[in-house]
């Protein structure tokens, strides 16, 4: 029977010592201290958010003063900071005393106070990629603008077009020159559409000017066949196009296509008088 007295002595002081059971917790500076409750009550919000205090906040060569609760958490900071230098909150990474704090972590639980400092970093993969995004919108400006200065050559030269077509369709004769040097002047603007590397909306922008310098070259083909003989049936008109040949760049060849070689074989069947 004594033996079997401490077992019941055991089972009632089991709960007790559970009840008073310490709850540990790391503090950010390695101390290992008591958990209390009310402090997590608070950082959540259920025992309001404390006094608001200010932070000195470094941003690169920048500074920025903003004020926070002083029992927010580095989450809801960064939601501060973001309205302030206007890096979004996924993009950054908060430092106090030079360590990365968590966005679940609370301020005052960190050590933050009145005045104290944090460095604001921006995310190496997010500044990459916004690097490369910014890379390449300055990409598509700069071919956008080449392209646009070739259109407005272009604009000029299909102006002339216009003016050569106006003065066949009336039966006027033409120089050939007339229709020599516009063509070469939409070859040279061709070249330099062929010389834009061009992505995106500048590569469509580009595409599209290619086929309109085509078609002014095809115009002038048919304009110069027609001055010929301007009073022709336009039914048995010679119909003359470049034949255009297609590069990876959608921009058209300017060589010209290969000799055919004719079909016809001419012999001579000789007979032999006596």
């Amino acid at each position: 029977m004594k033996s079997g007295r401490p077992r019941r002595e055991a089972a009632e002081v089991g709960p007790e010592k559970n009840k008073n059971e310490v709850d540990w917790e790391m503090r950010p500076c390695g101390m290992l201290v008591q958990r209390r409750e009310e402090d997590d009550a608070a950082c959540n919000g259920a025992g309001g958010n404390g006094p608001t205090i200010k932070i000195n906040v470094s941003y690169g060569s920048s500074q920025h003063e903003i004020f926070v609760p002083s029992r927010s958490t580095f989450g809801e900071m960064k939601q501060i900071v973001a309205n302030r230098i206007g890096l979004d909150p996924v993009e950054q990474r908060l430092l106090f005393r030079g360590k990365e704090q968590e966005d679940e972590e609370c301020l005052h639980l960190a050590g933050i106070k009145e005045n104290s400092k944090v460095v604001v970093l921006e995310d190496p993969a997010s500044k990459e990629k916004n690097l490369d995004q910014s890379q390449e919108s300055e990409e598509v400006s700069i071919a956008s603008e080449a392209v646009a200065g070739v259109r407005a050559e272009v604009d000029k030269l299909s102006k002339r077009v216009a003016e050569l077509e106006v003065l066949v369709h009336d039966g006027t004769k033409v120089e050939e020159k007339k229709f020599v040097e516009p063509t070469e002047l939409l070859m040279r603007q061709l070249l330099k559409l062929d010389g834009i590397e061009a992505q995106g909306e500048a590569r469509v922008q580009r595409k599209a000017e290619v086929c309109r310098v085509q078609g002014l070259v095809d115009q002038l083909d048919s304009l110069k066949a027609r001055n010929v003989n301007p009073f022709s049936d336009r039914s048995n008109a010679v119909s003359i196009t470049t034949n255009w040949q297609t590069f990876k760049s959608g921009v058209g060849s300017l060589n010209a296509p290969p000799p055919v070689s004719s079909s016809t074989e001419v012999t001579c069947d000789w007979e032999q008088f006596d």
